[in-house]
């Protein structure tokens, strides 16, 4: 039985008209202040030109990047996951595989987290990538200094058994060092909440209760791919893809650290249908990256603003389309233009917002955190 927050149908958050949909380019906004663009890896013809599922994360004076990647095509037989580190978010280490090419399915970048002395790599196991209904399990890899790497572990439940999906690439702590994210479990993708107080996140993972919304099915949840941030009244809210094709949000709400969320709802605000991030600056601004186009176009990425989680009332271009957009130079399967799948992380005075350009180059942009805090504090 869920609890009373299951019954709640008010939007958890709302969004002022912010976006201008008759200038695709732009959407009307602002560059992001102080905002810098940096390539992790750009293809040559002869390299892998499909790159995807940016994933970034600070560990021992380093930021670490892993993503997804194969020679032309979108999940082909080659995938693997890369990674590379920068001591100063600009420059980037030569790409190194974190997995190898499997012979019975294919491995994807699931995300980082790290307890300061140990750094967590997720991978993600679609065991048939021609499976139908889609599904995985989730591994991980330890190393404390970046370079030697543990031999791939399951990621388990809190019964100890392992967790039977694909982890999202969104791991976090709460203020009380409770770790959430969600998991696509199987049969299919189903997403669910999930929460650990486990300090390296993998172990003890335990289900939220999370009720189906309408046009949820058996093996494919409604909602997927969330992203969270929390509320000033230190709600948790939970933001998803809608697979309906609303190309609009869905939003759940806890109130209990993750153990229990309400029915998602529609948030009436455009988005593109596809991965996005969300999250908290220090002083508790929450904020959203995705592009806001009420269409399947992946450009301009945003960034969407609130000073407390119920009222996001700014919003700034990460990247935009036109002349920032560089060509897609590979064609390859489900490859399209635009900044894909953002994943954010706040590191050295910014906040970095990792994405594949065109499903083809790993880039990064970062903005100083105090031009985007709250209004109160004078930085708008």
């Amino acid at each position: 039985m869920f609890s009373s927050v299951a019954q709640e149908t008010a939007a958890p958050f709302r969004v002022a008209p912010l976006f201008n949909l008759d200038k695709p380019n732009t959407l009307g906004l602002d560059e992001a202040p102080g905002a810098e663009t940096f390539t992790l890896f750009a293809p040559k013809a002869t390299q892998n030109t499909y790159n995807h599922g940016v994933v970034l994360f600070p560990f021992k004076d380093k930021l670490y990047a892993q993503w997804q990647s194969s020679s032309k095509d979108e999940d082909g037989p080659d995938t693997q996951v890369m990674y590379s580190s920068s001591s100063d978010g600009q420059h980037w280490d030569t790409p190194k595989p974190l997995t190898s090419m499997g012979e019975h399915g294919i491995k994807t970048s699931g995300g980082w987290y790290s307890d300061g002395t140990t750094l967590i790599a997720y991978i993600n196991v679609w065991q048939d990538a021609e499976k139908d209904p889609k599904q995985g399990h989730t591994v991980y890899r330890s190393s404390t200094d970046g370079i030697q790497w543990t031999e791939e572990r399951p990621v388990t439940e809190a019964y100890g058994q392992p967790v039977l999906g694909i982890i999202e690439q969104d791991v976090r702590a709460l203020p009380s060092g409770r770790l959430l994210t969600a998991f696509h479990l199987q049969p299919g993708l189903q997403c669910t909440p999930y929460y650990t107080d486990d300090p390296l996140g993998v172990s003890g993972w335990t289900a939220g209760a999370l009720p189906p919304m309408p046009g949820s099915s058996p093996t494919m949840s409604r909602g997927i791919e969330p992203s969270w941030f929390s509320r000033s009244d230190d709600a948790v809210v939970m933001v998803f893809r809608d697979q309906e094709s609303s190309f609009k949000k869905l939003a759940s709400l806890s109130k209990d650290q993750g153990v229990t969320w309400s029915t998602p709802v529609l948030i009436n605000t455009p988005d593109s249908r596809a991965k996005q991030s969300a999250g908290n600056l220090p002083d508790g601004t929450a904020f959203m990256v995705n592009n806001p186009t009420g269409s399947k176009r992946r450009f301009p990425l945003v960034i969407t603003l609130s000073d407390d989680g119920f009222f996001f009332d700014r919003a700034f271009r990460l990247r935009s389309g036109g002349n920032d957009l560089q060509a897609l130079r590979v064609p390859g399967k489900y490859k399209r233009a635009g900044y894909s799948y953002p994943k954010s992380v706040l590191w050295q005075e910014h906040l970095y917002v990792g994405y594949a350009t065109n499903k083809e180059d790993v880039q990064l942009t970062r903005i100083p955190i105090s031009h985007l805090g709250a209004i109160s504090d004078g930085n708008r």
